[in-house]
This record gives C-alpha cells, structure tokens and sequence, in this order.
C-alpha cells in the first residue's frame, strides 16, 4: 500500500494553473491596447501599471479624485448566460462616473478579477469590455489583477471589482457648494437597471415569479436575460463637455440608495431639492419588478435608478442648454426638478410617473 505522503503535490493539483493566468494575459492583450492615453508608460506585464504625471504640471492646482467598486450580483447573470463582454461596462460605468459628478476626467483604471478557475477566453472577454468601456470614457486600462481561487469560488464563478483615478482643476470642483435655489435639476436616462438592485431583482424575477432568462418578456421587447445583462451607460464624456459648456453647479451619480438619496449627497443642508415623478415614465422592467414581487414604490424607488442615472444641478438660464449638449452625445435628458430655498438639505419625489 502507497503512502499518502508520497503523493507529489503541485500548485495545478490544489486547483491553480499558472499556465492558464499566462494565457489569459496574451488573450487580453490586444483589448487593453484599445484603452490608452499618451501619458501611459509600458504596457501590461509588469508589476505596476505606469502614468506620466507631467501632463498634470499643465494644471493650476490639480486635485485627484479616486474611486473604488464592483458590479455587485449582476455577475449572476453574465455567468448563468455565459455572456462575460458586457459585465466590464459596468464596471466602468460604477467607476468613472463617480469621479465625473466632481467634475474630474478619469485618466486610468486597475481591475481585479477573481474567479474559481481561470478560463483564458472567458477572463480576456471579461477584460474586452472593460478596455471598450475604458475606451469610451476616455481613461486607460492602466493594469490589474486575475486572481484563481478554487475552493472559494465555483470554477464558473467569479466575480470583477476595480478603481479608478481622476483629476480636476481645484477652481472647477463641482459640488453640494457651489448648488443655489432655484438651480435645475436635469436628469440622464438610464440604460435599464444598471449594476444596482440586482439582489432585488433576482428574487423577484427568479424566486417570486419563477421566470427563466430565456423567457421572451413583451413588455421588455427581448429575452428577460438579455434585458437584465444591458449595459450601465456610461456618463463620463457627456458630462464633462456639459460641465464645460454650462454653468452645472453639482452632479450626482444614480446607484444604490436610488434617486433621492444619492441626490442629497449634494444638497447643502439650507437648501433642498423637489423632483416631480411626472417629468418621466420608468423603463418597463421597473414596473415589472414592482408588480411581480409585490414591491412597495417607496422600496423600488430607494433599490432602483427608476430610469434616471445620473442628474446634474444647472443655473436656471443654462437648463435648455445643457438638454441640448446630452442630445449631442445620444443621452435623453429632461428638466425633472428645482432647487428650493428650504432648509434640510432633503430629497423629495412628488406626483406619479407618467
């Protein structure tokens, strides 16, 4: 009888294959090559991803902003449809679109992927999108991280986080202070339920009604998986040429906590900020999750973006303007809101959709 102690033990038999992360990177290569800016350093394969920060000596007094985030359980659904090039937008979507609502251009992203099992093809096509989406929102894919985890995570599981780093000049900083009563308070349509809710939405869709993702759903137009896998849209170009062309005052980025609360994070505390539900009709997919679980608006309005993901607080005279310049780059937007003059720093929804 063999002794068990015998036995040779390699890091490929406890699960991790070495090979297969090399693979991954040569497979992600060309994708991060779409995602750069002349001020990238290198490319990918070192230790650290470089940037030169001698662009920033051309700013007055430059400010970083950073930011750090996941995509949450919406993973699920790229993984049971085994569809992995559109969760990197997502990702992006969460990143630089909280550094855009100070008014910072981000100029690099890191991801970190970590995954039961390193399946090459699956791990590059996670990293195409999110080098598009990095593409599209003008910041480098600068570096990052694939982590194989066997034993934690399923070997089709995994799951994609990452952070980002911005800059803006320190005299155009938006914010809760530079916000004025009677400011407009216009609002970006959503793609559909970004990267926000999902917990939500799966035990409604899943447990509650017992839909499949191949369902073909009418009111949705498509497939109930496709309609959960869209894209989060991103804001940051449109943003920034808004915030350049228009007098924006603050913006807020619409995800977890919803419309109201995410509003008030730049809302001084002697003013507060009314938004009429009518100015717009929800996606359908909202309904849908509040009608098959029996979700109270109150919940669905706090879990979801309800159709707005980002809005923008602009001087009176400047609020046609800035609908005009989203036109341009393909983003609905409309007058939903006022500043007052009451104190509290509060958040009110009034009226019905329409």
């Amino acid at each position: 009888m063999s002794d068990s102690r015998d036995t040779v033990t390699s890091y490929a038999s406890a699960g991790v294959s070495v090979e297969a992360g090399d693979r991954a990177v040569e497979l992600m290569k060309e994708w991060v090559a779409q995602a750069r800016r002349p001020e990238v350093v290198g490319g990918i394969g070192g230790f650290a991803g470089l940037f030169d920060a001698s662009a920033l000596k051309d700013y007055r007094r430059p400010l970083l902003a950073t930011s750090a985030d996941g995509v949450g359980t919406k993973v699920a659904i790229a993984q049971r449809m085994d569809v992995h090039d559109t969760i990197g937008y997502d990702l992006v979507g969460m990143l630089v679109d909280d550094l855009v609502v100070c008014g910072a251009e981000p100029l690099f992203l890191t991801d970190y992927i970590a995954t039961g099992k390193v399946v090459p093809e699956r791990i590059a096509s996670i990293v195409k999108g999110i080098a598009q989406a990095c593409a599209e929102a003008g910041c480098a894919l600068l570096g990052g991280e694939t982590a194989e985890h066997p034993g934690l995570l399923a070997p089709d599981e995994y799951d994609v986080a990452g952070s980002t780093t911005g800059v803006v000049e320190a005299d155009a900083l938006l914010g809760a202070e530079r916000v004025r009563a009677g400011d407009v308070v216009i609002a970006m349509a959503s793609s559909g339920l970004h990267s926000n809710g999902y917990s939500l939405v799966r035990k409604v869709f899943f447990d509650i009604a017992g839909w499949s993702l191949e369902r073909e759903v009418a009111e949705l137009g498509t497939t109930l998986g496709e309609a959960l896998l869209t894209p989060t849209r991103l804001y940051a170009k449109p943003c920034l040429d808004l915030a350049a062309r228009t007098d924006v005052h603050a913006m807020s980025h619409i995800t977890g906590g919803g419309l109201a609360a995410n509003t008030a994070r730049v809302v001084p505390d002697h003013l507060s900020v009314e938004i009429e539900r009518g100015t717009w009709a929800p996606d359908p997919v909202f309904g849908l999750v509040g009608e098959l679980g029996s979700v109270a608006r109150g919940d669905l309005e706090h879990a979801l973006n309800m159709g707005v993901g980002m809005v923008a607080m602009v001087a009176p005279d400047h609020a046609d303007a800035a609908v005009a310049v989203l036109a341009e780059h393909g983003v609905a937007s409309w007058a939903c809101g006022r500043v007052t003059s009451a104190a509290g720093g509060e958040v009110t929804l009034v009226g019905d959709y329409a």
